[in-house]
């Protein structure tokens, strides 16, 4: 399976983070796309580890729960691995070579860079044009992954009755996901910086796009988790009822002064570190931007608090602004869970390529 994919039907996009398993499934209504279908459900403790699959079996009966919740006929999936687990680099490559003698060259010139033996490793390539300096040359985008994480994706996906077409990154995703947003900006978001900052279960990474390439990537280990496992030490609760009351309330006076206060500022802090450690290794010294996603994002009032903070434009990433929603969907639910939904959202985008 290529990390890039090649593509003949619908699929649905399958996010296996570290607390959860999420699909959608897109259509295209002339130049509008319309959610079909889409669900979440809540992985086991420890079935996944910093997006490492632990438990491939747990995994995949998730999946074949999430996508009965979802009510989505589709049999064909997308899905990622993480960026930390997958090699980049552009290479240059004649523009005379046919796509299979470019395979063949790719294999021959691959262990120059890549740091692992040829036979563990899942490798793609997808062509970018002709190179700025020589236009004889290809610019060739050459992604390396070990297969044992793709392996154990398609593992999953299979225990849990799918068949994966495409084995993408999340960077990629992201970015996809990223092109609706921007035609939520001012000017489309042309000639602009714009830091997205997706806080995870356990990770958050901050992709910093321009003209909506990726040009930097950082993961730290930060993430939701630590407000759930305070709510469930502060208050006699499992994780799934902390994970719950988390998102729908109920938990008692003290929580929003003594428990979300001070998340929200640790997600302040991990905001500013994170745009710190982009400045110091960069020409860049600020962005024009802010775009918060994961599942934290949804905590009311975080972007005007970012925003004030960091004295930053802020907004919540919401992919679906433009889109229209079929009636099985829940509205209010998807909207609640949208910045969440971006990596699903940029693998069934690959429906569409």
């Amino acid at each position: 399976m290529g990390l890039f994919g090649k593509k003949k039907q619908a699929v649905l996009g399958v996010d296996i983070s570290s607390t959860s398993v999420k699909v959608l499934e897109l259509s295209q209504q002339g130049t509008r796309f319309r959610v079909d279908s889409y669900a979440v459900e809540p992985l086991p403790a420890n079935a996944v580890v910093e997006k490492n699959i632990n438990d491939a079996e747990a995994v995949g009966a998730v999946v074949a729960r999430v996508v009965d919740k979802s009510r989505s006929g589709a049999k064909h999936a997308a899905v990622a691995v993480a960026g930390s687990a997958v090699i980049t680099k552009v290479i240059q490559m004649s523009g005379n070579l046919r796509e299979q003698d470019l395979e063949s060259q790719i294999q021959l010139e691959a262990d120059q860079y890549i740091p692992y033996p040829l036979d563990e490793v899942s490798l793609d390539f997808e062509i970018q044009g002709p190179n700025a300096q020589n236009g004889e040359m290809n610019d060739v985008l050459l992604a390396a992954c070990r297969k044992e994480n793709v392996e154990l994706r398609e593992d999953a996906l299979e225990i849990g009755g799918l068949d994966t077409r495409i084995v993408d990154v999340e960077a990629y995703a992201m970015e996809r996901a990223m092109s609706l947003i921007m035609s939520q900006l001012p000017g489309n978001g042309a000639d602009q910086t714009i830091a997205v900052i997706d806080i995870g279960a356990t990770m958050t990474t901050l992709s910093v796009m321009v003209d909506g390439k990726t040009i930097y990537t950082r993961e730290q280990l930060f993430g939701g988790r630590q407000l759930t496992d305070e709510i469930q030490r502060r208050y006699g609760l499992s994780q799934e009822e902390a994970g719950l009351a988390k998102k729908q309330g109920g938990l008692p006076d003290d929580y929003d002064q003594e428990v979300l206060e001070p998340f929200k500022e640790a997600v302040i802090q991990q905001v500013s570190r994170s745009l710190q450690f982009f400045f110091a290794s960069t020409q860049y010294n600020d962005v024009d931007y802010i775009v918060l996603a994961g599942g934290s994002a949804s905590i009311a009032g975080i972007a005007d608090l970012v925003q004030a903070r960091v004295n930053t434009p802020a907004m919540i990433a919401n992919p679906f602004a433009d889109m229209t929603i079929a009636p099985r969907v829940n509205a209010s639910a998807l909207s609640n869970d949208a910045p969440s939904l971006m990596i699903a959202c940029g693998l069934a985008m690959r429906s569409f390529d």
